[in-house]
């Protein structure tokens, strides 16, 4: 496989050794750190309005999503039925340093999110080479829908579900008389916000994912119609494993989406496969 990736990659860039395959891996890697790391920079330099205005927002109660939710819930006509109660919880560190080293933390996860188009990028420049010119032809705006879909999904982590998981986390009682408090660390709190923007954007590429399966050949729109009850499954353990919460309704709040971009994968996969079995039948007449 190795072998066969390379030799695709030098028909369009005369004969390379395995070498220098690695080396041009090793700077599309390079030039990636540097744009995470410069993104990086910029976040640390600016940490407290960052995190004062972007990391603590899914729990400030001035957030957007209270509001916009709640006013969704009373045009729908269920009253406060949906309304969260904003979170009101003071977070704490362990040690002397925890907040010092919780900003690089933040501003290493923030490089990366914003950096993820030209990370991208970089990756397809290694990995173009290898394409034919057929597999090519479907892959116009590849890097604009990657990222399309990668944000979408951190922008619904962010704004949708983190409320909902952070308002049951912090408010559910195990004890009738109150007498534990949720005190969480900073960095428990990073990785679950972490957790959920990551999570939520990796998958919301299942159908630039299946899009790309189709076209190679490896799925059918018949494929996926068949396997839609294990696909359910599936998608119902993703959901378990992107929301930290037990609660039932965050895991639908995640699942809903989840297997509407299921559908939205069978359409596409059957779009191409339309599409390709054309193209067959056009060169075989």
């Amino acid at each position: 496989m190795t072998e066969g990736f390379i030799g695709r990659r030098n028909q369009g860039k005369g004969e390379m050794a395995f070498v220098d395959h690695l080396e041009e891996l090793r700077w599309h890697i390079v030039r990636s750190l540097i744009a995470i790391l410069t993104f990086a920079f910029i976040i640390f330099i600016k940490i407290q309005w960052v995190f004062d205005n972007v990391i603590s927002g899914p729990i400030n109660p001035d957030f957007i999503s209270y509001r916009v939710i709640c006013n969704l819930s009373h045009k729908l006509g269920l009253g406060d039925q949906l309304c969260l109660k904003p979170v009101n919880i003071s977070m704490q560190t362990t040690t002397f340093g925890g907040q010092f080293f919780s900003s690089f933390s933040i501003a290493f996860v923030g490089g990366l999110i914003v950096a993820f188009p030209y990370i991208f990028w970089e990756f397809w420049r290694f990995v173009k080479p290898a394409l034919k010119p057929r597999e090519l032809k479907g892959t116009r705006f590849v890097i604009f829908w990657i990222s399309f879909f990668f944000f979408l999904g951190a922008a619904f982590g962010y704004f949708v579900l983190g409320p909902f998981t952070f308002n049951f986390l912090a408010t559910f009682q195990v004890s009738a008389l109150n007498t534990v408090q949720t005190k969480p660390t900073i960095n428990d709190y990073i990785d679950n916000l972490t957790n959920l923007i990551l999570g939520c954007g990796i998958a919301y590429e299942l159908p630039v994912l299946t899009y790309a399966l189709t076209k190679i050949g490896i799925i059918t729109p018949h494929f996926l119609r068949r396997s839609r009850k294990y696909a359910l499954v599936i998608l119902l353990v993703v959901a378990a494993i992107i929301t930290p919460s037990p609660d039932w309704y965050s895991q639908t709040i995640v699942f809903l989406p989840l297997f509407g971009l299921y559908e939205l994968g069978v359409y596409l996969s059957a779009r191409v496969y339309k599409r390709e079995q054309q193209k067959e039948a056009e060169e075989w007449s």
